[in-house]
């Protein structure tokens, strides 16, 4: 799942937003953003399809099963 907190990170920086900007967006913290980036932690369903969402991208993308 190395795929999934790479793409999260490279997402996000494509983006131009800070780990802050994210977080306040999606309503979590900054730390919760950079555990996800990290490795540390795993989004649910539920920051899932937000990130989807915030992204415009698949869950299948995200999650590294797909490279599209």
């Amino acid at each position: 799942m190395e795929k999934l907190f790479a793409r999260l990170k490279e997402l996000r920086k494509e983006k131009g937003i800070t780990q802050a900007q994210l977080g306040k967006i999606l309503g979590v913290s900054e730390n919760t953003i950079a555990h996800y980036e990290n490795g540390r932690r795993w989004p649910n369903y539920y920051m899932l399809k937000k990130l989807c969402d915030f992204y415009e991208e698949s869950a299948d993308y995200i999650l590294g099963f797909k490279d599209y």
